[in-house]
């Protein structure tokens, strides 16, 4: 189950970028589940990862390569996190990196290794390296559909993303996919993204339009608030345009960015709308506050609520629940007085209590779409924040119960 039908745009394939989607039974047989990408030599690459103490092996070992060397593969398998397996776990990590380097004429640490899927199992390593040569072998400019769907756990459909504008009269394009749906609350930085580019961009120019995108897309939602020990987000741009992105070029690097942004923020919400029993997308927009911090703080207070997420799942306009949110998320100085509640175009919280024209069919008229909007007046400043997220279903229950069945 999910909202809406994803993205329904056409796909660019970005020049410098070759992929492979291959089934190795890692976990399940006949499932696509390794990918390969590989890198062109003149490649920038940058990173967050999550911040999880627990963070997977292969988590780890990406961190050490990507700040060693400069990246020509990413190995990603899926069915098995490789996480909670220590140090064997990252000499298992090791072992398939090795594998790829040799098979590639590379350096082990112009790889770097992504798992995602079940915790605390030891990785399969000989099904990983026996379907390396097949990986490698099916390399192609065009597989990006496939790498989208192999590196899919328990979602339903991939999410793909493709944007090609001019910048000072040169086509470039981003195209960039993602998984994820349930224990999701990235902090970065079970969430793993890739986004290309063929601008030229220098690695610390990199990491700071990847850090500002991660920040304002897959930051900024949550589907049940925990944070996976392997969330992994990487932007490469590979330098085959000649569009150059430097400070220098404001108006260039604005635009950019603004596409950057719209990319990372088209993978986010298509992640939640793709959330594990997902019914409803749900928008928390919370306004005049006196910072981010605060701001956030209610938002999140109010998506992560299991009330209020299984009465939107009812379409139940339990308002009191959202209500009881706000007064719990941490501002000990809110005046609840000045605080007005919107459930779409309808308002229904007033000084503090229920708006005198808000009626219950106007609720009921909002909880029943699939795509609804919460916005939040604390009137104490004008700082704003928008947090997505998805309601709690049987289906949720059900998926994650059944998960290692």
């Amino acid at each position: 189950m999910a909202v809406g039908e994803g993205f329904q745009g056409g796909i660019y394939p970005v020049a410098g970028i070759r992929l492979a989607a291959v089934a190795s039974h890692i976990r399940y047989a006949n499932r696509l589940d390794l990918v390969l990408i590989e890198l062109n030599k003149q490649a920038t690459t940058a990173g967050v990862f999550t911040q999880n103490r627990f963070c997977a092996p292969p988590v780890t070992l990406a961190k050490r390569h990507l700040a060693t060397s400069p990246s020509r593969f990413f190995l990603i398998n899926t069915g098995n996190a490789n996480a909670g397996t220590g140090a064997n776990g990252l000499a298992a990590a090791k072992r398939c990196c090795e594998g790829l380097a040799a098979l590639a004429n590379v350096s082990i640490e112009s790889v770097l290794p992504f798992s995602t899927g079940v915790i605390g199992e030891p990785l399969p390593v000989e099904k990983l390296l026996l379907g390396l040569p097949n990986a490698f072998a099916e390399l192609s400019t065009s597989n990006w559909q496939a790498a989208a769907r192999g590196i899919m756990t328990t979602d339903t459909r991939p999410k793909l993303v493709s944007e090609r504008i001019q910048i000072n009269g040169e086509n470039v394009t981003i195209t960039g996919f993602a998984k994820g749906a349930g224990m999701l609350k990235p902090n970065m930085a079970t969430m793993l993204s890739y986004v290309f580019t063929d601008a030229v961009i220098a690695g610390p120019r990199l990491h700071e339009l990847l850090k500002a995108a991660v920040n304002r897309s897959f930051n900024r939602l949550t589907i049940d608030g925990d944070t996976s020990t392997n969330d992994s987000c990487m932007l490469v741009a590979t330098g085959c345009s000649n569009l150059v992105i430097e400070e220098a070029d404001v108006t260039g690097m604005q635009q950019f960015a603004d596409a950057l942004n719209k990319v990372f923020q088209t993978l986010a919400i298509d992640v939640v709308k793709d959330a594990e029993g997902a019914s409803k997308f749900i928008t928390i927009e919370v306004i005049q506050g006196k910072d981010s911090e605060e701001c956030l703080r209610v938002a999140y207070a109010i998506a992560e609520s299991p009330l209020v997420k299984t009465a939107f799942f009812a379409s139940d306009p339990n308002w009191g629940r959202i209500l009881a949110a706000i007064g719990r998320s941490g501002i000990s100085d809110l005046d609840i007085d000045k605080v007005a509640v919107y459930l779409g175009s309808s308002q229904i919280v007033a000084n503090g209590c229920r708006f005198a024209g808000y009626t219950e069919a106007q609720g009921k008229s909002v909880m029943v779409k699939s795509e609804i909007t919460v916005r939040v007046e604390l009137a104490r400043g004008s700082s704003a924040e928008t947090v997505w997220t998805s309601d709690l279903s049987y289906d949720y229950v059900r998926i994650n119960a059944d998960y290692r069945s």
